[in-house]
C-alpha cells in the first residue's frame, strides 16, 4: 500500500470512529476542514449548518467552451444504528455509525482534493462540497437555503455512492432517472371507540384503515401507466386500541417512490381520493398528509458522458456501465441536479456473499477501503478532464 493509500485508509477509519447525524457532523465537519486547509484549499465553513465547501482555482480561464468551474459533493452524515461488528475503528458513539459509507464517500473526495492540490494542471475552479444530513433529505436543499449557487458558482455538480451488489470497482450510471424521489404520507381514519364485544355502539377505524390499505394498492397497479415506475408501500398501522378494545383512531403510514414528478402528483391525488372516499362511505373523519421528502435524482446526458469518460480513465473500457438499471432508493443530491446539470455515479462495492456485499444501513455494514484510491482517482480525473483548458 502506498503512503497515499494508506492516509486515505486512516482518514476514512477515523471518520468511522466518530459517526454523527444529520446537522451534528461537528467533528466530522472540523476533520474535513482542517484536512483541507492543510492542502491549501480555501474553505467555507458553516454552509447549511454543518456543510463544508473547499475551492482551489489554478491555470488561466477556459478557452475550450468547457465549464469555468465545476463542484464535487460527498455527503458527511451517519445513521441512528447500533454497529454490531467489532472493529479497530467501529464507532465510538454509541447507537450511531456510518452504515451507508460516507465516510469513505469524504476520504475519497479528500484523496481528490490533495491529488488536485499537488498537481493543479488545471484551468478553472473546482468546488469540494461536504453535505450534511443527505440520510433524511435535508441537507441539499439547507446548503441551497444558503445560498451556495450564489456564494460558489458552478457549471456542473457530480457525486459518486458506493453500491453492494454491483462488482467490486465497477462504475456504473445511466442518463435520466437514476434514483427515485421519495415521498411520506400520513392517513388518519377518525371513528368512534367501543368495546370489542359491542361493535355496533361505535364506528370501527381498523375495518376503514384496512380498505384503504388494500385500495391504494390499486394505484400503481391500476392507475399508472405499466411503463412508468412507482412503488407505494404502507409501513406502519397504528391505532388506539387494546385486546378488547376497539380504537377511536387508526393511523396509516408509509412511502412512496417515483421518477416523475407528475407520478408524484397523481398518487397524491388518488390517496386523497381513495381516503376521502373510504371514509365517507363509512361515516368516518379523516385527515391526509402528503410530504416529499427527497427529489429524483436524474442525471444529465451531457454530464453522464463525461462521467463515464473519467471512471473508463480510471477503471478501464469494460470498468464503467452507462445504462445501469435504475434504482427506487431515493439521494439528496437530485436538490442539486435540479438546479445544475450533472451526473451520479455507483461504485460497486462487492457482489453478496462478498465482504463488500453487506447491505447499505446494516448494522454490519462496513466501507471497503480499497475502493478509496478508485474513487478518489475518478473524481481528480473528472475534474482535470472537465477543467482541461
Amino acid at each position: 500500500m502506498t503512503a497515499e493509500a494508506a492516509d486515505l485508509v486512516a482518514w476514512r477509519r477515523h471518520l468511522h470512529t466518530i459517526p454523527e447525524l444529520g446537522f451534528a457532523e461537528h467533528e466530522t465537519a472540523a476533520f474535513v476542514a482542517a484536512r483541507l486547509a492543510e492542502m491549501g484549499w480555501s474553505v467555507a465553513a458553516g454552509v447549511g449548518g454543518t456543510g463544508v465547501v473547499g475551492t482551489l482555482q489554478a491555470g488561466r480561464a477556459p478557452r475550450n467552451g468547457g465549464p469555468r468551474a465545476i463542484a464535487l459533493r460527498a455527503d458527511m452524515d451517519a445513521l441512528p444504528i447500533a454497529e454490531a461488528v467489532a472493529r479497530p475503528h467501529a464507532s465510538r458513539h454509541a447507537g450511531r455509525m456510518h452504515a451507508c459509507g460516507h465516510d469513505g464517500h469524504m476520504a475519497m473526495l479528500l484523496g481528490a482534493a490533495r491529488d488536485l492540490a499537488t498537481r493543479p494542471d488545471f484551468h478553472g475552479t473546482v468546488h469540494l462540497i461536504f453535505q450534511p444530513a443527505e440520510e433524511h433529505g435535508r441537507g441539499a436543499a439547507a446548503m441551497l437555503a444558503d445560498g451556495l449557487l450564489e456564494r460558489f458558482l458552478f457549471d456542473e455538480v457530480y457525486g459518486l455512492h458506493n453500491m453492494p451488489g454491483l462488482p467490486f470497482g465497477r462504475f456504473a450510471t445511466r442518463p435520466g432517472g437514476l434514483m427515485a424521489a421519495e415521498d411520506n404520507f400520513e392517513i388518519v381514519v377518525e371513528g368512534v371507540g367501543t368495546h370489542a364485544a359491542r361493535p355496533h355502539m361505535g364506528l370501527d377505524p381498523l375495518v376503514v384503515g384496512a380498505e384503504i390499505v388494500l385500495a391504494l394498492q390499486g394505484i400503481v397497479a391500476r392507475r399508472l401507466d405499466p411503463v412508468a415506475q412507482a412503488v407505494v408501500s404502507v409501513t406502519e398501522f397504528l391505532t388506539d386500541g387494546q385486546r378488547n378494545v376497539l380504537p377511536g383512531r387508526v393511523t396509516l403510514r408509509g412511502d412512496t417512490r417515483s421518477f416523475d414528478p407528475a407520478v408524484s402528483a397523481m398518487i397524491e391525488a388518488r390517496m386523497a381520493a381513495i381516503a376521502a372516499g373510504l371514509c365517507q362511505a363509512h361515516g368516518a373523519g379523516h385527515r391526509f398528509l402528503y410530504t416529499g421528502e427527497f427529489r429524483p435524482t436524474v442525471n444529465s446526458a451531457a454530464q453522464t458522458a463525461w462521467a463515464l469518460d473519467a471512471a473508463r480513465a480510471v477503471a478501464g473500457a469494460e470498468g464503467a456501465e452507462g445504462d445501469c438499471a435504475p434504482v427506487l432508493a431515493s439521494e439528496d443530491f437530485g436538490a442539486f441536479l435540479e438546479r445544475v446539470p450533472g451526473n451520479f455515479m455507483f461504485l460497486g462495492s462487492g457482489l453478496a456473499g462478498e465482504p463488500g456485499g453487506v447491505p447499505l444501513h446494516n448494522a454490519a455494514y462496513d466501507f471497503q477501503d480499497g475502493l478509496l484510491p478508485l474513487g478518489a482517482a475518478y473524481f481528480a480525473t473528472l475534474a482535470r478532464q472537465r477543467l482541461a483548458g
